[in-house]
């Protein structure tokens, strides 16, 4: 199997790592530095379970190779510090979360399309204000399986104010 020298930035921390070129980020998290916060959900890229920040942008780590993610900054839930805390906590007190699988992957889009949303970025709904239509459509990458989107939003909501 061919491999590579890799250098990483997780979470505030320099990795070096020598893995096979076809090891996506989130194996890499999970398998390699034991940051397993960050879940499998479909591997394909269709459920958000695996999201995580890549200079904080949203990114589903099952469709990036860690090779890829040389000199960038990544984030998982174990490394959001502040804005992960309040939205946590949102969470927490809406009941935004049931089984719990989807939720770090739900917290770190939350926490991202947040600051999205602050810097102007338009979304397709393009609502003035943050409003649940516009939340909703932000997050629509993200699938919990539980249905608790009703607490997600409320949390979302809360932690947006």
């Amino acid at each position: 199997m061919p491999s590579i020298q890799v250098r990483l930035s997780v979470n505030g921390r320099r990795h070096e790592l020598e893995l096979d070129t076809r090891v996506s980020l989130l194996d890499c998290l999970r398998e390699h530095l034991a940051l397993t916060g960050t879940k499998k959900g479909c591997d394909q890229g269709a459920c958000g379970a695996c999201t995580v920040l890549v200079d904080g942008e949203r990114v589903n780590s099952c469709l990036v190779l860690a090779a890829q993610c040389q000199d960038v900054e990544i984030t998982t839930i174990e490394g959001l510090g502040e804005p992960g805390r309040a939205m946590r906590e949102a969470f927490v007190r809406h009941d935004g979360l049931q089984c719990g699988y989807c939720t770090p992957g739900q917290i770190c889009s939350a926490v991202a399309m947040l600051a999205e949303y602050d810097a102007g970025v338009p979304s397709a709904v393009g609502a003035a204000g943050l409003t649940d239509a516009e939340i909703r459509e932000r997050l629509a990458g993200n699938l919990c399986r539980c249905g608790a989107y009703n607490g997600i939003l409320a949390a979302v909501r809360e932690a947006g104010r």
